[in-house]
């Protein structure tokens, strides 16, 4: 297979093709220069993969080089550049939104050819580990939007700006409280929508969407047991991608198969803008000031959020990741949402998000038993055994081992569409001086104290009533220990 010239991987198996046999001939880029009559600058730019020379300029760099004009046209590349071609051929560089970060591919490719031996084996370290783990693109388009929310402290300012200008343009005002029933009529107004609000029922297989959107018709068949708050947001999801212009998407609710990052991207943005939408940001940062700003945890203010916006427990915990930062100044944040079974004892975690740096609580155990002082879990289990179908708590963790602090807040639910699923969510917001002074209710003597840890696993808590798993791990770790102080005493 030959090399089309256009695309960008071309120019980069090119590059790569240049650079290796120059440096093998021992060759300088003025020495090459003056042998293939091409520029400094220009073989320059074709070593990073920036230009692809025309065929007569090829045919020329194929003679100095020696080697036969078919085989640097290859895409092929042999030896220590392998893997390389196996990373390019997989479509990830391409995919990866490496623009979002300010990095350019050509800059990545100019790692790979200055050690392509180490490079390639680094790659092939990460592609072996990614088999094993059972890694799928997926995991690496949803790791880099994290990444990218976690980049921009999950706060974005045109998508807040885009949402309040919607509301301006439809005559409603920034602290009312929007039904779905507008939100429908604006869909079928404004994008002549074609709203089916119990489509989705007649195709039992299809009972865990929200909502199913159907280009060709520009048809939404919606989940008919969807409460109003969820309708609302469904709409507003909606009212996202056209209002934005949003061209990739999944026509379904929930991504069920990931194309693209750019896909990925898309839907975040209108389930953004769906939430600054219903819960603008003025009204909700007045009531997070005022929140904050009390003596004692309060639980009925949240609910009083929830009631006052018509917003899910989800959709307050969105809003307040992107408001605490950005705007109150309580940038150190996690956020957490766990899911169970009634009758599992597992608890998986399926979102998660760290501001300003990587906290210490974290969901890379998943194999392992999460600690059950964790606030989210303790109160999953208790509301399993309860008539309760949403809690609200407040805690203040100190992580066993470690100086961190935080106060946890946490909300745990029965899902609506299905009475075995149990949800969790919990913010934890990082105690020091910058939060101390900011939140009134740090000092409530109501607000339980309590010691966590990561998991069971790798906890050394002796006297933990909640321990739900021996810890294996951290026998291991003394074990190793105790083996290295003898080898140490032994060489000594």
């Amino acid at each position: 297979m030959f090399m089309s010239g256009k695309n960008l991987n071309s120019k980069i198996i090119l590059g790569l093709k240049i650079r290796q046999l120059r440096l093998e001939r021992g060759l300088s880029f003025s020495e090459l220069s003056k042998k293939s009559g091409l520029s400094l600058s220009y073989l320059n730019e074709i070593e990073k993969g920036k230009k692809f020379p025309k065929p007569e300029k090829i045919e020329s760099l194929a003679k100095c080089f020696n080697v036969r004009l078919e085989s640097l046209l290859s895409e092929e590349l042999d030896g220590a550049l392998a893997p390389v071609s196996d990373l390019l051929k997989s479509n990830f560089l391409k995919e990866l939104p490496l623009d979002l970060f300010g990095i350019e591919i050509t800059k990545i490719v100019e790692i790979i050819s200055i050690a392509p031996k180490r490079v390639g084996a680094f790659i092939s370290t990460l592609v072996e580990i990614a088999r094993n783990h059972a890694y799928v693109e997926e995991n690496f388009y949803l790791g880099a939007l994290r990444s990218f929310l976690e980049m921009h402290l999950n706060y974005f300012e045109d998508i807040e700006s885009s949402a309040m200008k919607f509301r301006e343009e439809n005559d409603i005002p920034s602290d009312e409280f929007i039904h779905a029933d507008l939100l429908a009529n604006l869909l079928e107004k404004l994008f002549n929508y074609d709203l089916d609000k119990g489509g989705l029922d007649q195709y039992p297989e299809l009972n865990s969407l929200r909502a199913l959107y159907v280009p060709k018709s520009k048809s939404l068949l919606l989940n008919g047991n969807l409460t109003p708050n969820q309708m609302a947001f469904q709409f507003g999801k909606e009212l996202g991608f056209s209002y934005l212009k949003l061209k990739q998407r999944a026509n379904t609710s929930s991504l069920m198969k990931i194309n693209s990052f750019e896909e990925v991207l898309s839907h975040f943005k209108a389930a953004y803008f769906s939430a600054a939408l219903l819960m603008p940001l003025d009204p909700v940062k007045a009531y997070l000031v005022e929140f904050l700003g009390q003596k004692r945890f309060s639980t009925t203010f949240i609910s009083q959020v929830m009631n006052d916006f018509g917003a899910s427990a989800e959709m307050v915990f969105q809003r307040m990741t992107n408001i605490l930062p950005s705007h109150l100044g309580l940038r150190k944040i996690y956020f957490f949402r766990f899911i169970s079974q009634a009758d599992s004892l597992n608890y998986i975690v399926d979102k998660e998000l760290h501001l300003d740096g990587k906290h210490t609580p974290h969901s890379n155990r998943i194999d392992e038993t999460y600690c059950r002082r964790w606030l989210s879990i303790k109160m999953l289990d208790q509301l399993k055994t309860s008539d309760s179908s949403l809690e609200i708590g407040a805690q203040i963790s100190s992580y066993y081992g470690s100086s961190d602090e935080y106060l946890i807040i946490s909300i745990v639910k029965k899902d609506l569409k299905s009475s075995s699923k149990y949800i969790g969510l919990s913010l934890g917001i990082l105690l020091d001086a910058n939060s101390r002074s900011k939140i009134g209710f740090i000092d409530d003597p109501e607000i339980p104290r309590m010691v966590v840890n990561t998991t069971c696993e790798r906890c050394s808590i002796s006297d933990c009533e909640e321990r739900k798993a021996e810890p294996t791990k951290y026998l291991e770790k003394l074990e190793k220990k105790r083996v290295g102080k003898v080898l140490e005493d032994l060489l000594k």
